[in-house]
């Protein structure tokens, strides 16, 4: 119909076609994709070609129709039950194609059917009319309360932590040389086993992979999945242009591909920004209504409900992902096991020159993301994931409950729930190139949101110990003490072992006269032999980088380490004041 309309011209549809056969997915939206026809001509000739009604969506529906079928399905499937018409239901759908599987169950809940057809972005903004805000309360709300920690009261820490500050001040006053003797020789522990488990994460990457087969390529006429890539996007104005012409790059089928820019509804800079940004068809605006919380999290749970791939994807706003790198991941799911839930790619920066705070996030997200996760995956530990770069398979997601809206480093959370729930997470060799934050204090706070986010995520997921040793198995629950607990307590006591610093310059140290000399070169001989192991760590996943930075930058470390020290403090002093607070980071600076 779109050929003899001359809608269309016969070289396009060729194509079309061919890019149907070999590819799968829907006609109408490789035409839309592709702008090859335009949305309104597309429906009119879809209602023409089917004999069904072009609906007029300015008609709000009715939104008891909406509730018996489920807000959530109407925008997964672009289905709207839409409004009665003497003995029959309207249900417009924008693929009249894929219709006949909800046929049974629309029967069932409503009786006799009408069908029309609409633009699925219509069909969304009509359910967000009505069901927007119940929506977005739901989005707080999708993690079982088991495993949210939403239901978190920080007065009940307060009087804990309270009395056992008073208990240690008051044990240091009567026995001072014990008290420090004590907590240092705890610090000294935390930082030798964490030290430990990055050392056997490192040698685990020096040995042969084990074998697997290589992944099988889809052959030309199997389809490729349809993925859903979501953006959270607040106060963002000025990078926003730019992150829509990063991942126009993206190279996967744009009729196979959406991208989703999740805004807050009130943050018209960033609305505005893009507006003006002349959106391709295959990304969109999602806007989030208000709620009890303002996170990414939330957010995200919101924008899941508009996504219609089986495959999800999250990025950030300063992301330059590498092109092929959606293609490597959907290679990757569709060659592994089910219990593949998600695929992490790595991150690095893209200004690692901007100053020496940029050139050590630069070493640190190296050792994390080059060494230290990959490792991870290889011993079968718990995998805390990045906040972006990661891929789900939507089903594992959906059924795990979505991120926690309350988690400020929902992230980690939710790898440690995958986990509890027997799937794995994998790290693949695709790099996004992200913007280092290298000014101290945004760098403190970004830090103290992590830090506060893992002190959360560790209260939350032992508040039952036994369970989670029966879910993890001994080794990765006492994996997990040592990556969560055990990172917060290092950084927390790390000003103790700072005067280890001071025996090198001659100057004596206080616990010389309270331990016994071996005593205290063991504990000497612990932390600078770890401190050596962290620079060895460090450049050799500098050098898994493609970055210039000389490996004589790595011990300046010693330095930037404090910082995390000073966020930890604020993460504590937030999680008993603003647990839910998320101190945002700004972007775009030193693009």
């Amino acid at each position: 119909m779109l050929l003899r309309d001359g809608t269309i011209q016969p070289h396009d549809m060729v194509q079309a076609l061919a890019l149907l056969a070999s590819r799968g997915g829907r006609l109408t939206d490789i035409l839309l994709a592709r702008g090859m026809v335009a949305e309104t001509t597309l429906y009119q000739s879809l209602a023409a070609h089917w004999g069904v009604g072009l609906a007029n969506l300015s008609h709000p529906p009715d939104a008891r129709l909406i509730d018996a079928f489920g807000a959530s399905d109407c925008l997964r499937h672009s289905i709207l039950p839409w409004r009665k018409a003497g003995g029959a239901t309207v249900i417009v759908t924008a693929y009249p194609e894929d219709f006949e599987p909800h046929r049974p169950r629309l029967t069932a809940l409503f009786g006799a059917l009408v069908l029309a057809v609409a633009p699925a972005r219509q069909i969304e903004s009509a359910v967000l009319a009505v069901r927007g805000p119940a929506l977005a309360s739901l989005a707080e709300t999708r993690v079982p309360e088991s495993e949210s920690c939403r239901h978190f009261r920080a007065e009940t820490l307060r009087v804990p932590i309270f009395l056992m500050a008073l208990t240690v001040l008051v044990a240091a006053l009567l026995a001072p040389a014990a008290v420090l003797i004590g907590m240092t020789v705890l610090a000294t522990f935390c930082m030798l086993a964490f030290s430990m488990l990055k050392l056997a994460a490192w040698m685990s990457l020096l040995c042969p992979p084990p074998p697997v087969l290589p992944p099988p390529h889809p052959p030309p006429d199997t389809a490729l999945p349809t993925v859903s890539v979501m953006v959270a996007l607040y106060k963002e104005g000025n990078i926003a242009p730019r992150l829509v012409k990063r991942l126009g790059l993206l190279d996967y089928p744009q009729e196979l591909l959406e991208v989703l820019l999740v805004v807050e509804a009130e943050d018209h800079q960033t609305r505005s920004a893009l507006d003006g940004a002349d959106l391709p068809p295959w990304m969109r605006v999602v806007a989030v209504p208000a709620g009890r919380v303002k996170t990414k999290p939330r957010a995200l749970n919101f924008a899941l409900d508009h996504c219609h791939g089986s495959i999800v994807g999250v990025y950030d706003a300063e992301d330059a992902p590498a092109p092929d790198q959606i293609r490597r991941i959907v290679d990757r799911f569709l060659s592994a096991t089910p219990d593949l839930a998600c695929v992490q790619a790595m991150l690095d920066y893209y200004n690692p020159h901007t100053n020496w705070l940029a050139r050590c996030f630069t070493i640190e997200y190296a050792a994390w993301f080059r060494q230290f996760l990959p490792g991870l995956e290889r011993l079968g530990m718990v995998v805390p994931l990045g906040g972006t770069s990661l891929f789900f398979r939507r089903d594992h997601l959906e059924r795990l409950g979505r991120w926690d809206a309350h988690n400020v480093t929902e992230d980690a959370d939710l790898g440690i729930r995958l986990a509890r729930h027997g799937l794995r997470t994998e790290v693949i060799a695709s790099v996004t190139m992200e913007e280092a934050n290298c000014r101290a204090l945004p760098w403190i706070k970004q830090r103290s949101r992590w830090s506060k986010g893992f002190m959360m995520t560790w209260l939350t997921h032992m508040r039952d110990p036994r369970l989670l040793w029966r879910q993890l198995g001994p080794r990765r629950f006492v994996g997990v003490q040592v990556l969560v607990l055990g990172s917060i307590l290092q950084s927390l006591l790390a000003p103790l072992l700072w005067s280890f610093w001071l025996v090198p310059l001659g100057v004596p140290h206080p616990m010389v006269t309270a331990l016994s000399p071996p005593a205290f070169t063991a504990l000497y001989l612990t932390f600078f032999a770890t401190t050596a192991l962290t620079i060895a760590f460090d450049i050799a996943a500098l050098r898994r980088t493609g970055h210039r930075l000389s490996p004589l930058w790595v011990p300046t470390l010693i330095f930037y380490h404090p910082l995390a020290s000073f966020a930890a403090y604020k993460a504590l002093w937030e999680l008993l004041t603003r647990p839910f607070y998320w101190d945002k980071t700004s972007h775009g600076l030193f693009d």
